[in-house]
């Protein structure tokens, strides 16, 4: 009888098990938190071995960080294709795109979004691939507020840009803007209408 090898899944040998792993602890966060995130509850959904998880991330803080730099690439390529698209589609409209990216982004997977931003869950200090991933999104938030404000844009530009879609965000997930919309089509032209207002507030004339 053939015996099998310490942290090594029991499915198909060529299966991608770190992309499930990684598949599995987004559902347990979207569920229930960080606190559903549990190794031996990945393992099970996973139907591996207990110890199968190890072989891909050394402890849960490891597994939490793959998903929050997987997130951040993830929200950094979102706005790259806005930012890209600017000398077609102009500055408003850029603007417009680059608030939507980020907030369908935050609205589809919520759990890690929540996790994101969370330096006691997932310390970006310890896991370096976290800070780089974070800076190559915020670094494409730098580069839209050159986009709407100019070579000159500040600091605090990129800030005011963040703040309004990161606050819209988490109002929409955990706020009272999440139960105020009896269908999708509602919320979605709320979050239109907001982000035209905040275009007028900040692009001249």
């Amino acid at each position: 009888m053939q015996t099998r090898r310490l942290g090594r899944p029991r499915a198909d040998a060529a299966r991608d098990l770190r992309a499930d792993l990684l598949r599995i602890g987004r559902e347990l966060l979207m569920e229930g938190g960080v606190a559903a995130l549990r190794m031996r509850e990945v393992a099970r959904r996973a139907g591996c071995t207990h110890q199968a998880p190890y072989h891909y991330f050394a402890d849960r803080e490891t597994l939490l960080a793959a998903l929050v730099a997987t997130a951040f690439d993830d929200l950094a390529r979102r706005l790259r294709a806005c930012n890209d698209a600017a000398p077609t589609l102009g500055v408003r409209a850029t603007l417009l795109a680059s608030g939507r990216a980020y907030v369908d982004f935050a609205l589809s997977q919520p759990g890690v979004f929540r996790l994101m931003f969370r330096a006691d869950a997932c310390d970006p200090q310890r896991f370096t691939e976290v800070r780089d991933a974070g800076g190559r999104a915020f670094a494409e938030l730098r580069r839209l507020a050159t986009i709407v404000h100019g070579p000159a844009a500040a600091a605090t530009d990129a800030t005011i840009l963040w703040a309004h879609v990161h606050g819209l965000a988490f109002l929409l997930i955990d706020g009272p803007l999440a139960r105020q919309f009896e269908t999708d089509a509602l919320r979605q032209a709320h979050i239109d209408a907001v982000a035209a207002q905040f275009a007028d507030c900040i692009l001249p004339g």
